[in-house]
C-alpha cells in the first residue's frame, strides 16, 4: 500500500571506518557492501585521468574536476593514494585551499561514493520494481538529497505516468519548511516526490 525510499546516507555509515567522510582518516573504501565491487581506492589509483575527471564532474557536479583529476594523477605517480586524508588534501590543494562553508573535497567524495555503489543505477532498477509491487491506490514516496537523484526520480515517475501506470501526486517536489531545516540541517536539500498506482 505504501513504499518509502529515503536516499540519504546514514549517519552510521559516515561514522564508519570505510572512508565516506574526510573528517576522519580512514581507508578509501566507500562501499556500502564490503563483500563486493571496486573500492574508491581502486578508482582513484587506476582510472585514466580523463575518465576520473568525467566521473567527478558528472556525479559530483564539480566544476574543478579537470584540476582535481590532474592533481590525483600526479600524486599517484609518487605513491598510492590509500586514505581519505591523503585524497582530501590533494583535492583541497588542487582547488586552491579551504574557502567557504563547504569542504573543497565534498563533491569529489560524493562522486566517488556514488560511482563505487552505482547509486544512480540502483535507483533506476529499484523504483520501477517498487511501482510493480504497489497495489492500485498504493503510493510510492521518494526523498532525495541532490539534483542528480531528484532528476532521475522525476524522469522515472514521469515515464510511469505517461505509460498510465501511476498518477503524479506531487507535480513539484516538496522541500522542508524553514523551521525543519533549522532544527534538522541535514533536511536542507531534501526533496520529496510522490506517485499513486492507478
Amino acid at each position: 500500500d505504501a513504499i518509502l525510499f529515503d536516499l540519504g546516507l546514514s549517519s552510521l555509515q559516515l561514522a564508519s571506518d570505510r572512508g565516506f567522510s574526510f573528517n576522519t582518516d580512514a581507508p578509501l573504501d566507500m562501499r556500502f557492501d564490503t563483500s563486493t565491487g571496486v573500492t574508491a581506492e581502486e578508482i582513484v589509483n587506476s582510472y585514466p585521468k580523463e575518465e576520473l575527471a568525467d566521473l567527478i564532474y558528472k556525479l559530483g557536479q564539480e566544476h574543478a574536476s579537470r584540476q582535481i583529476a590532474k592533481a590525483i594523477f600526479e600524486a599517484r605517480g609518487k605513491g598510492r593514494i590509500a586514505s581519505t586524508k591523503q585524497l582530501a588534501e590533494i583535492v583541497t590543494k588542487a582547488k586552491g585551499g579551504r574557502r567557504g562553508r563547504i569542504h573543497p573535497a565534498t563533491k569529489t567524495f560524493q562522486a566517488l561514493r556514488m560511482a563505487v555503489n552505482d547509486e544512480l543505477g540502483s535507483i533506476e532498477q529499484a523504483i520501477p520494481r517498487a511501482i510493480d509491487q504497489l497495489r492500485s491506490g498504493g503510493r510510492l514516496a521518494v526523498i532525495s538529497y541532490h539534483s542528480l537523484e531528484d532528476g532521475l526520480v522525476k524522469r522515472i515517475f514521469k515515464e510511469a505516468a505517461k505509460r498510465g501506470l501511476v498518477e503524479l501526486i506531487t507535480k513539484k517536489p516538496i522541500g522542508p519548511s524553514r523551521e525543519e531545516a533549522k532544527t534538522n540541517p541535514r533536511a536542507r536539500s531534501a526533496k520529496l516526490r510522490i506517485i499513486q498506482k492507478i
